[in-house]
């Protein structure tokens, strides 16, 4: 091959502020949950005004899959990239302190959903970065285990400074856990040649030689794998978005005492259950292959979906939560994974991510707006049916459907990285 780079072999300090970039990212994304309902409220919002504000954030976030994921490919440096988004959510972080009314929460909203989708592109680009193809998902298992510890770790601490400080305080301190992310990506050093489009091959006597060449967006919305695993993904979010929802609306309903321990439980759970499994779903996707490992994630969910229609026992909710870790790891790991297999080496990385992202944002709005329509009209039962459905239908597409992604990369060698 003409051109040939040098091996990269990242440092053990860009590896472990890697993972420290993961803790603190989640950090800061678990302000923006559930705590912004409860700060609004605490506030004088409405209902009505609190669905508003977020769902400004959600329809800026799944507008911005798209052009943060192309903005993400277009631009040299990552860690730029990441910088920027990071401070675009303190920004965010501060007006939602500052002051909750309605411009400056709605600016809010706007600016995390786009630094949102800028993020989550650019620390996926650095990891690829960092430990090429072939390591990739062992990277990235080991990625999903440091953020979900991040999130838990970030929600008792949150939790405890609305409690005992006040709901406002929640987004100062969201800010302050965003500068130690910043200090965590000043330390990495990556190759800054790892998402350069592979030399095309002189398989003829007359090709030219070791030309450069980008995949056009066209090129990446016909490939098979990219629009199969794409359907996946509405599938899968039309399955799980709205299922601890309306579980937790019928726990609400069912029992008087506990009920914030049980929901608190029902998420706090899962996180343990990825942070446990992602390494392992990232090294058994390089042994068994892609499919495999998607099959046994998918289909946590339509067992999950029949056990919340079927168990009655609120306690019970906790346990059957377990298996939303299972399919949380596996699918946290799985989208970047598949996105290096269909577009990494082409300059289309971000871009693939950006639209499986938006994927997902379609099957989360229609997950909960179906699932509400049929829990009013037919019950919780016939609706939790329909989610399981859903979960079994993605099951059908990527066992019958989409085809195995993982490639041999001769051309890229494995790179060591440190432990």
């Amino acid at each position: 091959m003409i051109g040939k780079t040098t091996q990269f072999t990242p440092s053990l300090r860009s590896v472990r502020a890697l993972d420290w970039l993961n803790f603190f990212v989640a950090n800061v994304q678990t302000g923006f949950g559930p705590f912004i309902a409860s700060y609004l409220a605490s506030h004088k919002w409405t209902q009505g005004e609190i669905g508003l504000a977020l769902s400004v954030g959600t329809i800026s976030a799944m507008v911005s899959q798209v052009p943060g994921g192309a903005a993400v490919d277009a631009l040299k440096n990552k860690k730029a990239a990441a910088a920027w988004a990071i401070i675009a959510i303190i920004a965010s972080a501060v007006l939602l302190a500052s002051s909750p009314t309605v411009i400056p929460v709605m600016a809010a909203e706007v600016f995390h959903g786009f630094a949102s989708c800028m993020l989550v592109p650019a620390m996926a680009a650095l990891a690829l970065a960092l430990v090429g193809r072939q390591n990739l998902g062992d990277r990235l298992g080991r990625n999903a285990r440091w953020a979900s510890i991040g999130s838990a770790v970030a929600a008792g601490l949150m939790g405890l400074c609305g409690e005992y400080i006040s709901p406002r305080a929640v987004f100062w301190l969201t800010a302050a856990l965003a500068l130690p992310a910043l200090v965590a990506l000043a330390m990495i050093e990556y190759d800054k040649h790892a998402h350069a489009p592979k030399p095309l091959k002189a398989n003829k006597a007359d090709a030219a030689p070791a030309g450069e060449e980008r995949e056009t967006i066209l090129d990446l919305l016909r490939d098979k794998r990219m629009l199969t695993f794409a359907a996946c993904v509405v599938l899968f979010h039309l399955s799980n978005a709205a299922m601890l929802n309306l579980a937790a609306g019928e726990v609400t309903a069912g029992m008087g005492d506990n009920v914030q321990l049980v929901i608190a439980a029902c998420i706090i759970v899962p996180q343990a259950i990825v942070a446990m499994m992602s390494p392992w779903v990232g090294r058994t996707s390089q042994l068994w292959g892609r499919r495999p490992v998607l099959i046994l994630g998918f289909s946590a969910l339509p067992v999950r979906a029949l056990l919340f229609a079927a168990v009655g026992n609120p306690y019970f909710l906790v346990p059957v939560q377990m298996l939303d870790g299972l399919s949380a790891a596996v699918f946290g790991v799985m989208l970047p994974l598949i996105a290096a297999d269909v577009a990494g080496g082409k300059g289309r990385y971000n871009l693939c991510i950006g639209l499986f992202g938006l994927s997902a944002g379609i099957g989360a709005t229609l997950s909960t707006a179906l699932a509400g329509f049929i829990a009013d009209h037919f019950g919780n039962t016939v609706s939790f049916l329909g989610l399981a459905a859903a979960g079994a239908l993605a099951v059908l597409l990527v066992w019958l459907v989409m085809p195995e992604t993982r490639e041999t990369l001769d051309e890229e060698p494995a790179r060591d990285a440190p432990a």
